[in-house]
């Protein structure tokens, strides 16, 4: 079994790299931390960075998760070796534009690229956002995969990943640690990223970050409203190069897991996606970047 001990990073290519970058300061309001290589840098907690853009094609190149040490690390090699799946060891140099130590990469069954990395870099100096959006952390990353069941039984046959939640078939959250969900995996018919969030420090931060978007004409995909499951308040928004972003606040801790039984809501049910039954849709999906394993 391999033990992610966290989510590290996405790494997204951008085909306009500056107003990809001024969109993630300005008003996401994250900070830029290094820009190099054609690689722009954002952070929005003590990680180096948890949003890397990549000059060049747009889509998401990569989703990062932290294993413990090196051991754990050349035992995922070998675990997910044995079980088929391919592996390729990353360079020096693709780590160090990582700001990792080092990691291996591989695709999921459906075709996203994840990374998973040792020892990726911490910064002590507070973080410095673009605006004042009251960002506390990295909170989940979502993927997307034709068939949820499937990509569950991937994800907690090989990782401990364990399901929190399930909202029919179309999606599977997922937890590696107390919170609600750090993973997710939505149905799409093609891979990619299907969100990034963030959580707030409190309830006003999603709606000042709300009425912010609105009057900066960011388009709301969904919200504000309050998700049964994690019961995190939340407002997604479409920025560029097809990125879904997230704020929320209040996710759910689950404390006790032999107590715990995962729960099933029927999508078309009234408010199993919004406890407040506002409007809901299916957010935007940035396609995954196909590209041979050991191409960083």
């Amino acid at each position: 079994m391999i033990e992610l001990t966290d989510i590290a990073y996405v790494r997204s290519g951008a085909a306009d790299l500056d107003t990809a970058v001024r969109f993630a300061v300005d008003v996401v309001g994250m900070e830029l931390t290094a820009q190099e290589d054609g690689v722009a840098y954002l952070r929005a907690d003590q990680r180096h960075h948890c949003l890397a853009l990549v000059g060049g094609e747009s889509g998401v190149i990569s989703s990062g998760f932290l294993v413990r040490d090196e051991d754990a690390l050349a035992a995922a090699e070998t675990e997910l070796e044995k079980a088929g799946i391919a592996v390729a060891r990353g360079d020096a140099k693709a780590a160090r534009s990582r700001r990792v130590r080092d990691f291996i990469a591989f695709d999921d069954p459906f075709g996203n690229r994840v990374d998973l990395a040792i020892d990726q870099v911490t910064l002590t100096a507070p973080v410095h956002g673009g605006r004042a959006a009251g960002i506390t952390e990295f909170g989940h990353l979502c993927l997307d995969a034709p068939d949820v069941r499937e990509a569950y039984r991937f994800w907690n046959g090989h990782f401990n990943a364990r399901v929190s939640d399930w909202i029919g078939d179309w999606a599977c959250l997922m937890r590696i640690d107390p919170v609600h969900h750090k993973l997710a995996v939505f149905q799409g018919s093609q891979p990619g990223l299907c969100h990034i969030n963030f959580q707030v420090g409190s309830l006003d931060d999603v709606m000042r970050n709300w009425h912010f978007l609105e009057a900066n004409g960011v388009e709301i995909e969904m919200g504000p409203g309050r998700h049964p499951q994690s019961t995190a308040v939340f407002v997604y928004f479409k920025g560029p190069e097809g990125i879904t972003y997230e704020y929320s606040w209040g996710v759910r801790l689950i404390t006790d897991e032999d107590a715990w039984r995962p729960r099933y809501f029927d999508p078309a049910e009234p408010g199993s996606i919004d406890m407040w039954q506002g409007p809901t849709r299916r957010v935007h999906t940035q396609p995954q970047i196909r590209r041979p394993l050991g191409q960083s």
